[in-house]
């Protein structure tokens, strides 16, 4: 399989993770699927393996930003980061409403921290934190 069939594939099977999350966040499925992590878990897999196939492909590292930069000059190094994304911010989304749901948030609230965190990751959990501040009067809870 190629990085272009790998990436098409996650890419088209992430969206469908946050659509349960938005639109049916209390159907059993979303909660064995997504909210379980089993979807993330899945892409992590995915991931694992093209690190284990491809990394160092194109040389590169981590100790600079050119060392990261090359690191995803290659299809497969793109199609990994890309696929790092979707897991986290997938399983950050489904703690996001479990998390909220713990905590008595209404729905409603929790559709624009999802959808932030869907497009822009860190900013959807800033909101998050400050949506359960201001509901909750707690910024840190025990059950996080």
């Amino acid at each position: 399989m190629s990085a272009d069939q790998v990436f098409q594939i996650c890419n088209s099977i992430a969206p469908l993770g946050w659509i349960l999350l938005v639109f049916l966040p209390k159907w059993k499925w979303t909660k064995q699927i997504i909210v379980a992590g089993i979807l993330p878990l899945l892409l992590g897999i995915v991931y694992l393996n093209i690190i284990i196939l491809h990394f160092g492909d194109s040389g590169g590292d981590f100790n600079s930003l050119n060392g990261v930069m090359q690191l995803f000059t290659s299809k497969w190094g793109v199609t990994a980061g890309w696929i790092h994304y979707l897991a986290f911010d997938l399983f950050i989304g489904s703690w996001e409403l479990s998390n909220g749901q713990k905590n008595g948030i209404h729905h409603l609230l929790l559709i624009p921290c999802l959808l932030l965190t869907f497009l822009f990751g860190p900013i959807g959990l800033i909101l998050y934190f400050v949506v359960r501040f201001v509901k909750t009067k707690k910024f840190l809870h025990e059950n996080f």
